[in-house]
């Protein structure tokens, strides 16, 4: 029989060997026969945490330094079986101890520094971090977890340093290169990332977060069918993973796959109930199937597990646009509200502008956007900016857009100055555009996806615009202005703007027509023998009410048809409800046509096959009017209360189609009807649609550009006449 020494020998090769099982009744053996031994004590706790038995691990090593209470690696044990239970102030404390008793322990400060970090404790965290590497330069974990801690608190080129330090030291270090392609790809190098992501993956192939973290990499580059094949890799390894669920959700969402998106985010919040993310991301695929009331449900209840999620928030603003009935004055409160909990606590970090005060000088003015590129506010953008007068300004545009295309490149030549900010934060952003001194700061999203709105609560331009991307008010205080015009927000509704309202003289936009359209061609119903109605918008514009109208133009024009085309027309279950709305007002679904999404020119062709447009109301067509307009299909609108609902109405009134807008809906039914039943009229429209566009101030790019170029002078002359006490009285 061994001795107890040699018992412990033995135990500890197993142990130091991985062989738990064998080390195991060793040690019991070891107590057995002396129940005070400390160390079999200290070591049978270490092996139970180290199986997962947490609160085990706990009992042994309690029992160990009751025997030896000064005993620092034991107090430093005890503090990963804590924290192996989630007990983090218990872990805290013992690493804490360990270090009152070996101040030089780089274990136990790396540890510590881990237990602050999860309780978002980072520049503590940090400390932690940085001490364990005076003592440890070597210590490639703590290289590693300060650099977790760095892209927690946004500092993303340092975090990546730490991680490449960590792989110098430790080139197989799967972890350290998976958090490598985190950083990366926050900085939006998405080729780098997924080389991080499958280097982390050759070294070990079965990490359900690194297939997850790679899918997101290639979800961002468009490549869906990769992104779906590597969450469902994941979920193969790990069932239960609920990001992965509503990662392939995503996917599914942005494929038009509803049904299967819907299962995958009710997955996740089976298994994580609390998850806001997706309760967000279901949302979003709730109104892209029209359901807006369910829509509302999800941001709501997101809001609720999460106040401070200002993508949800952002969500919910946007999707009460659609709903009929929808008042400017309940937008203006709902907006307010958010300027409230997400803006407002930013203002105390908002700087001092020191901009020279020359009313005649050239100006500084940028553009912040996802969306440089085909896109509806780069459809509606380029022209403008293409034309603007280089000697009275210089242009710096921001693009938060991750892929590129032709418009994009039409972008960066027209800018002065081009940045891609996609992997800034907002923090990050706000000191990029203080550092470029811009004079006046457009937003071009509002509250769409991918804002920036956080940015401009920062205040890093002493004049801020929101313009384009969004349907009114963005309730933030920080905005300055609204551009407009007199179409979209009428005189004596300014009142339900937080922004002042700066108006343009002809329409809001100016628009770049597509450069390879057909022609209009000949009128269909003249070979057809009846009209095709038709309208392109979003499904989450085509309410009951509206389907409800439209169905009283059917009923009137016999054996007319209604062609709808947009994303989620290809699923199965959307188009059921649809049909079914129809059929519910007494339509035969056969005189609807669905068609599923495409490319930009087969979408234009598509303009080819219908008549005229019926516009959705109280949320109207934007880029689709001018579309259908551009391709000879003249637009029946009904303009309503919010700015929402004057789209159509601006672009009309720019071209000079005054008589397709209604006042009423019963009169938007009679337009309809009557153009119907008028195939001359419908003929000449048709043929002459286009070219009334083409002399039109809708789009004359430098006519706009001039008028927009006079609006912004008068802002910036009227914020150099004000004291700079009285500009940042209002700032504050």
């Amino acid at each position: 029989m061994p001795t107890i020494p040699e018992a412990l020998a033995i135990a500890l090769q197993h142990h130091q060997a991985g062989r738990l099982h064998e080390a195991e009744p060793i040690y019991r053996q070891i107590l057995a026969a002396d129940p005070n031994h400390h160390n079999a004590w200290h070591l049978l706790g270490v092996i139970a945490y180290q199986v997962g038995k947490h609160q085990a691990g706990v009992e042994c090593i309690q029992r160990a330094l009751a025997h030896r209470p000064n005993w620092a690696e034991a107090h430093y044990n005890l503090g990963n079986a804590w924290k192996g239970q989630g007990k983090l102030d218990e872990a805290a404390a013992c690493y804490q101890r360990a270090l009152h008793l070996k101040p030089d322990y780089a274990a136990a400060h790396n540890n510590l520094g881990i237990v602050f970090k999860d309780q978002g404790k980072l520049d503590e965290a940090v400390a932690c971090y940085q001490r364990a590497l005076q003592l440890r330069n070597d210590f490639s974990e703590a290289h590693n977890n300060l650099g977790i801690a760095w892209k927690g608190q946004g500092k993303l080129d340092e975090a990546a340093a730490c991680y490449q330090r960590a792989l110098h030291l430790k080139p197989d270090y799967a972890a350290a290169h998976n958090n490598l392609g985190n950083v990366l790809k926050d900085q939006g190098k998405l080729d780098e990332a997924v080389a991080c992501y499958q280097r982390a993956l050759q070294l070990k192939p079965d990490d359900a977060e690194t297939h997850n973290n790679l899918g997101n990499a290639w979800k961002d580059q468009g490549k869906l069918d990769e992104a779906m094949v590597c969450y469902q890799r994941a979920l193969h390894l790990k069932p239960d993973f609920a990001a992965a669920h509503n990662n392939l959700g995503n996917v599914f969402e942005d494929q038009g796959k509803f049904d299967e998106a819907v299962a995958c985010y009710q997955r996740a919040l089976q298994l994580k109930p609390d998850d806001a993310a997706a309760h967000n991301n279901l949302g979003i695929v709730f109104k892209d199937q029209g359901k807006l009331d369910e829509a509302v449900a999800c941001y709501q209840r997101a809001l609720q597990l999460k106040p401070d999620y200002a993508a949800a928030h952002s969500n919910f603003l946007l999707t009460i646009q659609y709903r009929v009935g929808v008042t400017l004055s309940e937008l203006a409160a709902v907006h307010a509200e958010y300027d409230r909990l997400h803006a407002a606590p930013l203002r105390t970090a908002r700087p001092l502008h020191e901009n020279d005060r020359d009313p005649h000088r050239r100006l500084r003015v940028g553009f912040v956007s996802p969306d440089f590129g085909q896109h509806p506010v780069g459809f509606f953008l380029i022209r403008a900016l293409e034309n603007l007068d280089r000697g009275q300004c210089e242009t710096v545009c921001y693009c938060d857009r991750i892929i590129k295309d032709d418009l994009t490149l039409r972008f960066q030549a027209a800018a002065t100055i081009w940045r891609d900010v996609s992997g800034l934060s907002d923090k990050g952003l706000t000191e990029a555009i203080l550092t470029d001194r811009i004079d006046i700061l457009f937003d071009l999203a509002g509250h769409t996806a991918r804002n920036r709105l956080l940015v401009f609560a920062r205040k890093p331009a002493p004049i801020q615009i929101t313009w384009i991307g969004y349907e009114g008010t963005t309730g933030l205080e920080a905005i300055d202005y609204i551009l407009a015009d007199g179409y979209t927000i009428p005189a004596g509704q300014e009142v339900w703007y937080r922004e002042q309202v700066l108006r343009m003289p002809h329409g809001y936009v100016c628009y770049d027509p597509p450069r390879t359209s057909s022609e209009a061609g000949p009128l269909p119903a003249a070979k057809n023998g009846y009209i095709r109605f038709s309208s392109f918008n979003n499904l989450a514009k085509i309410t009951p009410h509206v389907v409800e109208v439209w169905a009283k133009v059917l009923d009137r024009v016999p054996d007319s048809r209604l062609v709808l085309k947009y994303r989620g027309l290809g699923d199965e279950s959307v188009c059921r409800r649809y049909l079914g709305l129809f059929t519910a007002f007494g339509v035969d679904p056969s005189r609807v046509e669905l068609t599923p999404p495409s490319d930009y020119a087969e979408y234009l062709s598509a303009y080819g096959e219908v008549d005229i447009a019926l516009d959705p109301f109280p949320f109207g067509g934007g880029i689709t009017t001018c579309d259908a307009l551009w391709m000879g299909v003249p637009v029946i609108t009904c303009p309503g209360e919010t700015f929402a609902s004057h789209h159509s109405l601006s672009h009309l009134s720019s071209v000079g189609l005054t008589e397709t807008i209604a006042s009423t809906l019963e009169q938007y039914v009679e337009l309809a009807v009557s153009l119907a039943g008028d195939l001359p009229r419908l003929a000449s429209l048709r043929a002459g649609l286009r070219e009334r566009m083409a002399v039109s101030p809708l789009c004359d790019g430098k006519r706009f550009a001039a008028n927009l170029m006079h609006v912004v002078r008068e802002a910036w002359r009227e914020w150099c006449h004000k004291e700079p006490a009285e500009d940042s009285q209002r700032d504050s």
